[in-house]
């Protein structure tokens, strides 16, 4: 069984308001972040169809602050499908309407994991690539999965490691 990257591609749009800011009117990067991952999970969830829940998010990168006033586009297409997890590629943009460009402001990495009603993983669909480019973000996410394996790794070993007063 195997599923189009075009199936599941994902897009979002929002106008940031002074809410959404902090005390120079640009948009928190928390907020930034929860819209990402929104994005991811709607492309996540199409390609598996099934529930997602997001087991990491990184390499995020801010590039430029969004502004209260903006118009914020998120895209989100699923770069590869490993068993019962997915990453999925995030990229954040400004709109300038005036001008019709777009200005990029972020983007990210992150991984979902389909599961069943009660929480277990589910196996997905495997990506069906139809494009040069759809072929180096997957071929590019497995890299990127090999180097969380390794971070996840150490950083049991350190958790392991720690005594009851590590904290002190």
């Amino acid at each position: 069984m195997s599923r189009k990257v075009t199936e599941s591609q994902s897009e979002r749009s929002e106008i940031i308001f002074p809410a959404d800011s902090n005390a120079l009117g640009n948009l928190f990067g928390g907020r930034l972040m929860q819209f990402m991952d929104l994005t991811g999970a709607m492309a996540a969830s199409r390609h598996a169809r099934a529930i997602t829940v997001t087991a990491s998010m990184d390499h995020l990168d801010f590039v430029a602050p969004v502004h209260v006033g903006d118009l914020l586009i998120l895209k989100s297409s699923v770069n590869r499908a490993f068993r019962t997890s997915m990453e999925v590629g995030v990229k954040a943009m400004v709109e300038d309407v005036r001008e019709q460009k777009l200005r990029h402001v972020s983007s990210a990495y992150i991984t979902f994991v389909a599961v069943d009603r009660s929480g277990q993983g589910i196996v997905v669909p495997q990506l069906e690539l139809e494009t040069d480019h759809q072929r180096r973000r997957w071929e590019d996410a497995g890299r990127r999965r090999e180097m969380r394996a390794g971070e996840t790794l150490r950083r049991k070993r350190v958790r392991e490691s720690l005594t009851a007063d590590w904290h002190v």
